[in-house]
């Protein structure tokens, strides 16, 4: 919910998730909230920290629709168990059943999917004219799957999909084939056989976070011919983006994806339109201060 002050629009909103102390979340929309005229408050409900590690996610939904927040995004590991306890979905949330923005109002939770628009658009900026024959998902969970559609939107031929859930990513490749097309999507058991002639590596997993640090791939199976995209941007060059520059690959970092999607959810938050060039700025200057 929004309300009117005296001298500004106080609009509360914040993040559930594991894990995200170091989230970049709430400086970029507080920044872009001021520059707009507005009280904007962002905070952060870390199932890892007290007091909200004792709060289950139906609790944490109730406490800040019960503070008057306007809605909350979500983050792993959340985005599809927030499902049964929204209201109603999105068209893009419905189709992919995965949400990272919930707008609480007038009694009801619209679950939204922003992710996939992020993602579509920072690849679009920041790798331009790669070759689309063919790419690698890594991850199908809330965020992979935002991802996997944004990737065919894109072009990419087909996508190879692997999940440590090998039913998930079969579930995923299955759905995306419904939506794209039969073939354009295949689940794999064999990373490295399929980067062997992929185009592109997407990874979609929380590896290369503070909390998961590391490698998701074996280093000798990328060389200089792939592009690598990251969704992690804490930090913002991972251990993989590292690794894929070393070998002279061209890579897309997670902070595109990060600022498109919050642009998004900011919007549909409080019904302004932010500004995202203004935003990646200050996303850039956030990530030099780190």
């Amino acid at each position: 919910m929004t309300t009117e002050g005296d001298t500004a629009q106080t609009v509360r909103v914040g993040l559930i998730g594991s894990d995200i102390q170091l989230s970049k979340s709430p400086a970029l929309h507080e920044t872009e909230g001021r520059a707009l005229g507005l009280d904007y408050r962002y905070s952060l409900f870390d199932t890892l920290r007290p007091p909200f590690d004792a709060m289950s996610l139906p609790d944490l939904l109730a406490h800040a629709e019960g503070q008057g927040f306007a809605g909350v995004n979500i983050t792993h590991p959340y985005k599809q168990a927030v499902l049964p306890h929204l209201t109603s979905l999105s068209d893009d949330a419905a189709m992919l059943g995965a949400v990272n923005t919930v707008v609480f109002r007038d009694g009801t939770r619209t679950g939204h999917n922003t992710d996939w628009f992020g993602f579509f658009q920072s690849f679009r900026t920041g790798l331009p004219d790669v070759a689309l024959g063919s790419a690698v998902l890594l991850g199908a969970g809330g965020a992979g799957v935002a991802v996997a559609h944004a990737a065919l939107k894109l072009g990419i031929g087909r996508l190879f999909v692997f999940d440590q859930d090998a039913a998930r990513a079969g579930a995923l490749a299955e759905t995306l084939n419904g939506r794209f097309g039969a073939g354009r999507a295949q689940a794999i058991g064999d990373v490295g056989k399929a980067l062997a002639t992929a185009d592109g590596l997407i990874h979609a997993t929380p590896t290369g976070m503070p909390a998961h640090p590391g490698l998701p791939i074996e280093p000798e199976w990328l060389d200089g011919r792939h592009w690598v995209a990251d969704i992690v941007y804490m930090p913002l060059v991972t251990e993989l983006l590292a690794l894929a520059e070393r070998r002279g690959c061209r890579t897309l970092p997670g902070g595109g994806m990060t600022v498109h999607q919050a642009a998004a959810a900011f919007e549909l938050f409080c019904g302004r339109t932010p500004d995202p060039d203004r935003m990646t700025r200050h996303f850039a200057d956030l990530c030099r201060a780190a």
